[in-house]
């Protein structure tokens, strides 16, 4: 798993972010890299119930790539193989309190190469190119790059052929800011979820699902395991990140 997280774009290790207490890759990846040799003992994601379980693989900071050879392609923070979804995890923490980055996009987005059944995640495209500061908490831009690099891995890839691409975003609602900073205002979490209801809305349907949840209930179905040891690690999780 550290040979990912130093591989991976971002360098959280070598970098010393992933130090930081405000790191969500050290959440996701103390979460999920628990699971990495029990993978019996993962339970099924919150509204990924159609997906069969158990997982047969799962990779922390694995690249799915576009179907073109050059430019950077999306790195989702964790993904799942079952026998008939693949499901990418792509985490948030602190960041959607932080203030809104502007949305970007390279031209080679709008290449006709997404299928039929993109048109919600394509619009929301469209959106960000007319506004980019549409969401203002929500890094919608990312999860539609995350949604194009999914379904393009399901599409292309012999591994993964008659898979359902699936897009969980876990997001973590902290009370406050690390070192005494003062607490999160509430209307922003409130104003997230708004912007995450609304991207669920505009992409309703299409061929990549859009699943969403919390950190607080995910450690929640976690800490519901059947297994002693899957439940302590929820409760080590929650006690060491407090989502």
């Amino acid at each position: 798993m550290e040979r990912r997280l130093r591989a991976a774009p971002g360098d959280e290790i070598g970098s010393g972010k992933f130090e930081s207490p405000e790191s969500s890759a050290a959440l996701v990846a103390n979460a999920f890299g628990f699971f990495l040799h029990r993978l019996g003992a993962l339970p099924p994601l919150p509204g990924c119930g159609r997906a069969a379980w158990p997982a047969s693989a799962l990779f922390i900071e694995q690249t799915v790539r576009f179907p073109w050879r050059g430019g950077r392609h999306p790195v989702p923070d964790v993904l799942l193989d079952t026998p008939t979804a693949l499901i990418g995890v792509e985490s948030k923490r602190f960041e959607p309190f932080r203030g809104g980055k502007a949305a970007c996009f390279s031209r080679a987005y709008w290449r006709p190469v997404w299928g039929e059944r993109m048109e919600g995640y394509e619009r929301v495209r469209d959106q960000l190119e007319q506004d980019a500061r549409r969401y203002r908490h929500l890094d919608a831009a990312q999860l539609v790059k995350h949604a194009f690099g999914l379904r393009t891995q399901v599409q292309r890839g012999r591994r993964y052929a008659e898979r359902k691409p699936v897009l969980f975003y876990a997001y973590a609602e902290p009370e406050s800011w690390p070192g005494g900073r003062g607490r999160i205002d509430e209307a922003m979490k409130a104003r997230h979820r708004e912007e995450v209801a609304a991207f669920t809305r505009e992409v309703e349907g299409d061929e990549v699902e859009f699943v969403s949840c919390s950190w607080r209930a995910l450690l929640a179905e976690w800490r519901e395991s059947g297994k002693p040891a899957v439940r302590a690690h929820a409760e080590a999780v929650r006690g060491r990140y407090a989502p």
